[in-house]
């Protein structure tokens, strides 16, 4: 089993940056994609960006060139965290973001693992 534990939300004002991480554990390889998605209350699931097993990255339309995602693994005794680090933050960004990973190395659609999701709220 993999687990994702989703830290470092908050509340920032436009304009602002904040930096969400995510702990991978369990049977997860170094080499799986990993991925950001969000999602609002009543609204459909929103991919954010993604990085394979390769460290090829993937972005939505709405964040790229503001958002950055990142993944650091390289050392035995370094937990393997996914990063998204999000500048020129905007209100319509304010929602609840999920880390998810895959078993393989190429980026899906549809994760296997998920987090709990964690709150970003951005204040105009």
């Amino acid at each position: 089993q993999v687990q994702l534990q989703e830290s470092g939300g908050g509340l920032v004002q436009a304009g602002g940056s904040l930096s969400v991480s995510c702990v991978a554990s369990g049977s997860i390889s170094k080499n799986s994609a990993m991925s950001w998605y969000r999602q609002a209350p009543g609204k459909e699931r929103e991919f954010v960006a993604s990085i394979s097993g390769g460290r090829n990255t993937f972005y939505a339309a709405s964040v790229k060139g503001r958002f950055t995602i990142s993944r650091d693994n390289a050392g035995e005794s370094t937990k393997d965290t996914l990063y998204l680090q999000m500048n020129d933050l905007k209100p319509e960004d304010t929602t609840m973001y999920y880390c998810a990973a895959e078993r393989s190395v190429v980026v899906t659609s549809n994760p296997d693992y998920w987090g709990r999701g964690i709150q970003v709220t951005v204040s105009s």
